[in-house]
């Protein structure tokens, strides 16, 4: 596959979601845009493993850093893309190829030969693995094999956010309830212990459980604390002897990993707790003089990041980061996943306005 970065942006956007990048199968996308970025003069490429950078070096007094992700959910039978009434449909259009379709058309139509053309060097940053477990999230390896490939004043993280600027993130935490029981006939329901019944405790809690509202920097975090899945049973005449309820807590960002575990250990108090995820959030940072800056060249005002981004790893590493993208984050890994072309086209020029000098 032969990538033109060139072509209109809401066209990239449809060549980068024909091409199927499902989390773990995003080699060829990363192969198409490596091979691109490659050919862009004054442009030096790295790879590893799906994970494409590319960076500029003018000796320019500041780096931003634009980042977003290749694969997407599993497809829903939404694809090949389509485009009806000023909307692009297609798996990944909103999370978060049309952001990357932004990042991606600036590396190839930017003034890149000459520092008269830009007001900061620019890194770009096309990873995988953002859509399953945290530890095999491209960005993560990269922060771990290649820290200096990071390295900016800020970082710009493309996922959807509606065209507006999304500051921080919450932190995840997910953990699995082991209720223990013991097996019988359902003929003879006494001689055994329900598991499946203990869990009525356990879902009551979390059922009754009073969220938290914070504000940092004049965003507001909501938590939740929620249970996602419960397994158990072995026959329709058995009595279960195991269930497992597994429970997610978002929690804002003043909170560490460690409080937030700790949080949810108190409300389950009494009950096997396992840690199967946990990431810590990310402070909006809008204090940032490069941060506000981008934010006054926007023309928004922040808004809190409902969900864990990889703004997250950038603010862990000392990095400012925003999240800014055309997509609506209400209709990301849904069936009928979309953006509007206006926006991916809106998002280009104030990136572009933003970047150039």
């Amino acid at each position: 596959m032969e990538l033109d970065l060139t072509v209109p942006v809401g066209e990239l956007t449809r060549r980068l979601v024909d091409t199927p990048s499902v989390s773990g199968d995003e080699r060829e996308l990363a192969d198409a845009v490596q091979a691109a970025l490659a050919r862009i003069p004054g442009l030096r490429v790295e790879r590893d493993g799906d994970a494409v950078v590319a960076r500029t070096s003018l000796g320019l007094p500041s780096r931003i850093v634009l980042a977003g992700h290749l694969d997407t959910v599993p497809i829903a039978d939404n694809l090949p893309s389509r485009v009806e009434a000023g909307r692009l449909y297609g798996c990944g259009t909103s999370d978060m190829k049309a952001g990357v379709a932004i990042a991606l058309r600036l590396a190839a139509t930017l003034p890149l030969a000459s520092p008269g053309g830009l007001r900061h060097d620019v890194t770009w940053i096309c990873y995988d693995h953002e859509e399953v477990s945290t530890q095999l999230n491209g960005l993560r390896r990269l922060a771990e094999r290649h820290r200096d490939w990071l390295d900016g004043d800020l970082a710009i993280l493309m996922e959807p956010t509606s065209g507006e600027v999304e500051a921080g993130c919450q932190g995840t935490l997910r953990v699995v309830v082991t209720l223990d029981g013991t097996q019988a006939h359902s003929a003879r329901s006494w001689l055994g212990d329900n598991a499946i019944h203990k869990a009525g405790e356990v879902l009551r809690r979390l059922a009754d459980y009073q969220s938290r509202s914070v504000t940092i920097d004049g965003c507001t975090y909501r938590e939740g604390l929620s249970a996602v899945r419960v397994e158990g049973g072995v026959a329709g005449n058995v009595i279960p002897d195991l269930c497992r309820v597994t429970v997610n807590f978002r929690f804002a960002p003043d909170r560490s990993p460690r409080a937030a575990l700790a949080h949810v250990r108190e409300v389950l108090d009494g009950y096997e707790v396992e840690v199967t995820d946990l990431a810590g959030g990310a402070l909006p940072g809008l204090d940032a003089p490069t941060a506000a800056a981008f934010v006054a060249a926007t023309g928004r005002t922040p808004v809190a990041k409902y969900g864990w981004t990889d703004v997250a790893r950038f603010a862990e590493l000392g990095i400012p980061a925003l999240n800014f993208g055309p997509g609506d984050p209400n209709l990301a890994h849904t069936r009928d996943e979309y953006v509007h072309l206006d926006a991916v086209d809106e998002g280009e020029r104030l990136l572009r306005t933003y970047l150039t000098a």
